[in-house]
């Protein structure tokens, strides 16, 4: 019954039909009514990720007809963000990152954004929590969300096709950075690149379908370290996160190509089997195979992990026999190897996945930092 559950919600959050017919019911006092586009900000004076993204606003008014009202709201609570002074570290060092991409300044002085504030965090916070949401630099513009600058693009394309751009110019102010898979000579030794994965992770299978790409284009030393997911580990994972990262990673899937939706959550005793068939595939040299096989079955296809015919099908596909399948179930050595795993990515100040370190580089958090492995990588080479 769970799994049923699991295939119906999921498919129904992310049709594409729910999705056209949510912005219709949304738009409709815009459009019938003339009421004006009301784009919503929330900032979080403590979070990097605001203060750049709070630098474009003034961009984002001028290109578009909307009423943009900002918010100041509280930090996350441990709920949505359960290790905070990781994040605190991480999100500033990807903040900078960021900003040096896009060449963008964050605005050192708030004073001129928080004079359109709302004064008071705990109303603001009040107003995202009915809306939907749980962290700051986030927009909201009829019925979605968009965090950050990685998905503002989203909100402009939107707004284009709601006819709001003031000008015919569909360029967006921050667009994802694809990877560019350049020509590379190979090094003597191939390079180190650990990949922090889990089963349960949608965000996992967005990476992983282009890891394997990545790592034979540069020849990488590809190293999978699966843990247990947050879930599994004690981590809260509330319903409102859970469902804006099913949205989001139907979007982001989308955009990349990637078939997605149908989901059979894995959460459980399937994980751990598919940890322990994990494990053994990685001593075998198919580690890759049996993770794609895995994520494709339970977030493309809504395979139910739990039967024993389900992992016999994915150990097929991964090139595992069945003897190998029976023999990984009987060991339970991979538990120690993901809480080795764990500790690993704590040590490189990280919690979540999918998180990569490329051998002699900080590590980065996010299927959406590829490309800054790749630019590790290429400057690797040029320097």
């Amino acid at each position: 019954m769970r799994i049923v559950v699991s295939r119906l919600f999921s498919q129904a959050i992310t049709s594409k039909q729910r999705r056209a017919a949510n912005r219709s019911l949304h738009s409709l006092p815009r459009r019938w009514l003339s009421k004006p586009a009301i784009v919503h900000y929330f900032h979080d004076l403590t979070d990097p990720y605001s203060k750049l993204l709070a630098t474009l606003l003034p961009k984002l008014v001028e290109r578009y007809q909307i009423d943009l009202r900002c918010h100041r709201v509280l930090p996350p609570d441990a709920a949505a963000a359960p290790d905070i002074a990781r994040l605190k570290e991480w999100s500033q060092r990807d903040a900078a990152r960021l900003a040096a991409h896009f060449a963008i300044e964050p605005d050192r002085n708030e004073s001129s954004l928080l004079a359109f504030m709302t004064q008071d965090p705990a109303r603001g916070s009040q107003l995202r929590d009915r809306l939907g949401h749980y962290l700051g630099a986030t927009l909201y513009f009829e019925g979605e969300w968009y965090w950050g600058l990685d998905r503002l693009h989203y909100l402009e394309q939107r707004l284009q096709q709601a006819g709001l751009a003031r000008k015919p110019d569909n360029r967006f102010l921050c667009p994802p950075p694809p990877l560019q898979l350049t020509a590379q000579q190979p090094g003597t030794e191939p390079r180190v690149l650990n990949f922090y994965c889990s089963l349960r992770s949608p965000y996992t299978y967005l990476a992983a379908e282009r890891i394997k790409q990545l790592t034979e284009h540069y020849a990488l030393d590809l190293r999978l370290r699966f843990v247990l997911p947050m879930v599994m580990r004690g981590l809260p994972v509330p319903f409102v996160k859970r469902k804006y990262i099913l949205l989001d990673c139907k979007r982001e899937a989308d955009r990349l190509g990637l078939p997605f939706g149908n989901v059979a959550d894995p959460v459980g005793e399937p994980v751990e089997n598919g940890l322990a068939i994990l494990h053994a595939a990685i001593k075998l040299g198919r580690g890759a195979e049996f993770l794609l096989a895995f994520l494709r079955g339970v977030f493309v296809e809504g395979l139910d992990a739990s039967r024993r015919d389900t992992l016999r099908l994915f150990c097929v596909r991964a090139g595992l026999d069945e003897e190998i399948l029976q023999s990984a179930l009987t060991d339970d050595n991979w538990r120690t190897i993901a809480a080795d795993n764990r500790q690993q990515l704590l040590k490189l100040g990280l919690w979540g996945v999918p998180s990569f370190q490329l051998e002699g580089y900080p590590a980065v958090w996010g299927q959406d930092r590829l490309w800054m492995i790749e630019q590790d990588l290429l400057s690797t080479h040029t320097s």
